[in-house]
């Protein structure tokens, strides 16, 4: 049964008209995610969108999908100009540029997956219901990695506390956006069909999430251990007096303070780069703190800048150091934030950027596999500085070996706006996905231990000095999902995709 009527007809009548409305559907999907958390309106700003891939030619849903997702990143993504402007003190045309050049390439996904919908869907509702969901994952697990990738806003981390997270430890947030597609095209189905059929889309509406809260009540990971009494501490310091040079000391003896007044804690987590300086010029405060552990079974991590000489040339390292008495080890982060802590760029704008006072060096990658970091009382800690933490299966190697989850961030660079909120969200998703508990400290927020089921337990005030302490559970064990990583979701969505490829003909 075909919809009728004016308004099913304004994708193919008024095409400009349908961009503008899907343009503020992508906006109102912003929603979705936090802060605001409004997960239960995905699937009624999703359905105009997937009724266009139906109705339409591959072009034309291409560019309907195009204009959703320009407003979905423009809305959910502004944050980029704050952090480049008014903290990266760069022109504002330059934010600009590539705050709309992120968007405009986010949107050509969004465009591929329209008109990959669209070719394969070929107005058959029953075909949608299977092409959408594999689409839509295939090309979200795509631009999460293309060019180093931005794995921000995909529909799964919507659904943290919905009932198809339970899908997480399973087959990952890209097995959740899998599961919310499928319920989310089963009720367009359902509305296109009548008799059976119509039955029949509501039970593939109702599985996923049915499903999801059984999954969800597994404990596919079990404690190890004894709790572990854990502080984190968070200074609230503004990037703009972050790396002022009076500030130095006024943020050492505060960290240091903090650190002993926590003296019955055994692990103390600062965030990163809560020691702004290099490590070789604040050895002898270094030293200092590992006299404060030394014979209390108390570790400290934090924060720092290293240097490594020993290539032959100085390589800087965003780094996290571990001080338990005698014994230090540090942890480089691998996944480098572009134009943020690298520049990939050529000699010549390099050099330009040098002579405009912008930031224009690069910061070294660490090793894709490191050694865990260890605790006095023996937990493993699998780390993730920042940006990292997006992108859960580089994680993955750390398990089941680790027993915590810690991340350090600065969010200080993106003010009051909604992404350290988010960046929030996608930590707790880290933790479903692979039943660790999570000890998140921040320069000026979101800090926070999060539970092994993505739970916060507790969260500090932003913007402030906060210092919190918890007992935190180390966990042992694996779950489907840290075993198998995104393979299962992504093998799915390849069959899919190419059953119904060739079923179509196989002609672009």
């Amino acid at each position: 049964m075909e919809l009728r009527g004016s308004v099913f007809q304004w994708p193919a009548d008024r095409p400009w008209t349908s961009r503008g409305i899907l343009f503020l559907l992508g906006c109102l999907l912003t929603t979705a995610f936090a802060p605001f958390g409004f997960s239960l309106l995905v699937p009624f700003l999703l359905l105009p969108l997937l009724y266009v891939c139906l109705s339409v030619s591959p072009r034309d849903a291409g560019w309907l999908s195009f204009s959703f997702g320009f407003g979905l990143f423009l809305s959910g993504t502004y944050w980029i100009y704050i952090s480049v402007v008014i903290f990266g003190e760069a022109p504002a045309w330059i934010a600009l540029v590539l705050m709309l050049g992120l968007v405009l390439l986010m949107s050509a996904y969004f465009f591929a997956a329209g008109w990959f919908i669209s070719r394969l869907a070929r107005g058959e509702p029953w075909f949608l219901l299977l092409v959408a969901p594999a689409t839509w994952v295939l090309i979200e697990w795509l631009r999460g990695w293309v060019l180093t990738g931005f794995p921000w806003l995909a529909i799964g981390y919507s659904q943290v506390d919905a009932l198809a997270a339970g899908w997480a430890p399973v087959v990952g947030v890209y097995g959740v956006s899998f599961m919310t597609m499928l319920s989310t095209t089963a009720i367009l189905v359902a509305i296109m069909t009548d008799g059976r059929q119509r039955v029949t889309a509501a039970a593939v509406f109702v599985l996923p999430l049915l499903s999801g809260g059984i999954l969800g009540a597994i404990e596919w990971t079990e404690p190890s251990g004894a709790p572990v009494k854990s502080t984190i501490v968070q200074a609230g310091i503004s990037q703009a007096e972050k790396w002022l040079p009076e500030r130095l000391m006024p943020t050492l003896e505060f960290y240091r303070t903090a650190a002993l007044t926590a003296s019955d804690s055994e692990l103390v987590v600062w965030p990163e780069v809560a020691v702004p300086a290099l490590d070789d010029r604040v050895e002898a405060y270094i030293q200092a703190l590992q006299a404060d552990t030394r014979n209390t079974g108390r570790t400290i991590l934090f924060g720092i800048l290293e240097r490594d000489d020993s290539h032959g040339e100085a390589s800087i390292y965003n780094a996290v150091m571990l001080v338990a008495g005698d014994r230090r080890q540090s942890y480089r982060k691998r996944h480098l934030v572009p134009f943020g802590e690298y520049f990939p760029v050529p000699p010549n704008v390099r050099e330009w950027m040098r002579m405009m006072s912008l930031p224009h060096n690069d910061l070294a990658a660490g090793d894709a596999v490191q050694p865990l970091l260890e605790a006095a009382n023996g937990e493993r800690l699998a780390v993730a500085i920042c940006y990292e933490d997006a992108y859960g299966a580089e994680q993955l190697y750390a398990l089941p070996d680790a027993s915590i989850l810690i991340n350090v961030s600065n969010d200080a660079w993106f003010g009051d706006s909604i992404a350290p909120h988010q960046h929030l969200e996608i930590a707790r998703m880290r933790s479903l996905e692979v039943g660790r508990a999570a000890i998140r400290a921040t320069n000026t927020g979101v800090s926070a231990f999060i539970s092994h089921t993505g739970e916060i337990l507790d969260s500090g005030a932003q913007f402030e000095a906060v210092t919190m302490t918890m007992e935190v559970q180390p966990r042992q064990g694996s779950t489907p999902y840290a075993r198998t990583g995104n393979l299962p979701i992504l093998g799915l969505c390849l069959l899919i995709m190419a059953g119904f490829w060739v079923r179509s003909g196989a002609r672009l």
